[in-house]
């Protein structure tokens, strides 16, 4: 991994004092898990359906499939990837009615985030700092990170970031796993092949087992009768507007303060609440194709770094894979709060991986993603009637909480940049 110092160059280091060796502690990292998840899932269990409202309509996909032989791509379009079958069936195998549905599910979010935890800790140089650092990412995001499949698929990225210096094609097949749950893990697959620097490492560590993990979930959702359904969830998104949330209705939420005209709305048709108007379907309409604009610019700036700086290989993997997780964010007309649960893996990984050449590089963004996160709590689930009435405290505190994802992308895109302008010298 890149800004691994040499050994000659590293220097005496000096005994950790009381409060460091207790925090490299496994029994008190394992404690901090422990204390860390139960406050969480206590926080859920009090918000009820505010937090588990999505997984109850996971449990009745479920349950109707195991019923009926009815199944979501199947048999009918869903929202989400075939994948997503996997994570929304499990709980439902072992468990009888809508409690022990919830219980299993959190449950398994808990379990996958101990096997996360434990691959960052033992992978790691520093894991144990990038431990406690995602333990507090989860205290300021909240107990929303249990309650969608964002809790499955982030510690999916987590893992795949932490081996993919060691063992990319590994990286790869699980975070294309995770992109047929949820398409956010894709980010670290065109984070992984833009930073290949040969052909031959391409098609062996990312083409390859990107389409065997593909091909195995396409072919099973194929012989169970998908047909065309198995890509329906691309064009799921097209007949939405701006979700309230979203980057870019900031400007109409804060419109409100002023302009009673600027209305928000309920959506009974896939339950979220809409910008109404139709400068904001002009806006939505915008970001259908600005989105994937967006990370193709990303990936075509790591593919050239990559190439000036195979010295920062592992660094701007990370920096790539941050930035297009928050590009899929910002530019995203869906601006639900469980998304933000993506940015907190890269921040995690990096302190974990990096060396002394570049820890400050992370230290600054990984302020700025814990009050990202702490935001996001604030207005979901704690404030949200308050914020969709219009309350100004709560319309400002989104509102910085979206400007802080957009200095977050920019912050990293213009990392990205500088890393390779350093590299390709004066010229």
């Amino acid at each position: 991994m890149s800004g691994v110092p040499s050994t000659q160059t590293t220097p005496a280091r000096r005994a950790p004092g009381p409060l460091g060796a207790a925090l490299r502690s496994r029994w008190l990292l394992a404690l901090g898990f422990v204390a860390v998840h139960a406050w969480v899932v206590k926080q859920a269990i009090t918000w009820g359906y505010t937090i588990y409202g999505d997984v109850t309509l996971y449990e009745w996909w479920a349950r109707n499939g195991l019923s009926t032989g009815q199944w979501p791509v199947l048999d009918y379009d869903w929202v989400y990837p075939v994948g997503a079958l996997v994570p929304v069936t499990l709980p439902a195998l072992v468990t009888h009615g809508l409690l022990g549905y919830e219980i299993a599910w959190t449950a398994m979010v808990v379990a996958l985030d101990a096997v996360a935890t434990v691959v960052l800790v033992r992978s790691t140089p520093r894991g144990v700092l990038g431990a406690w650092w995602w333990f507090a990412f989860l205290l300021c995001l909240g107990p929303i990170f249990l309650g969608r499949l964002d809790g499955v698929v982030a510690p999916l990225i987590l893992v795949s970031l932490v081996v993919a210096a060691r063992r990319p094609t590994l990286a790869t097949a699980v975070a294309t796993a995770g992109a047929w749950i949820k398409i956010a893990p894709g980010a670290v697959v065109v984070a992984l092949a833009a930073t290949r620097a040969r052909w031959r490492d391409l098609l062996r560590q990312v083409v390859v087992p990107g389409a065997v993990v593909s091909a195995v979930v396409v072919g099973l959702a194929l012989a169970g009768g998908a047909g065309q359904r198995a890509f329906s969830v691309f064009g799921q998104q097209e007949a939405r507007t701006l979700q309230a949330e979203s980057v870019f209705a900031t400007w109409f939420s804060v419109a409100r303060l002023w302009d009673p005209s600027v209305r928000i709305d309920y959506n009974d048709v896939i339950f979220t609440y809409e910008v109404q108007g139709d400068a904001a379907r002009q806006v939505a309409s915008t970001l259908d194709w600005l989105l994937p604009v967006a990370v193709l610019l990303i990936a075509a700036l790591t593919w050239w770094t990559a190439r000036h700086r195979p010295d920062h290989a592992g660094d701007v993997l990370l920096l790539s894979t941050a930035a297009l997780l928050l590009a899929l964010i910002v530019f995203n007309k869906v601006g639900s709060p469980q998304f933000v649960a993506w940015i907190g893996p890269p921040l995690a990984a990096a302190l974990a991986l990096a060396g002394p050449g570049t820890r400050r590089m992370w230290g600054p963004p990984a302020v700025g993603v814990l009050l990202a996160a702490l935001g996001t709590q604030v207005v979901y689930p704690v404030a949200y009637g308050e914020f969709l009435a219009g309350e100004p405290a709560m319309v400002v505190i989104e509102a910085l909480r979206n400007l802080a994802l957009v200095v977050l992308l920019v912050g990293a895109v213009w990392r990205i940049a500088q890393l390779g302008r350093d590299g390709a010298g004066p010229g």
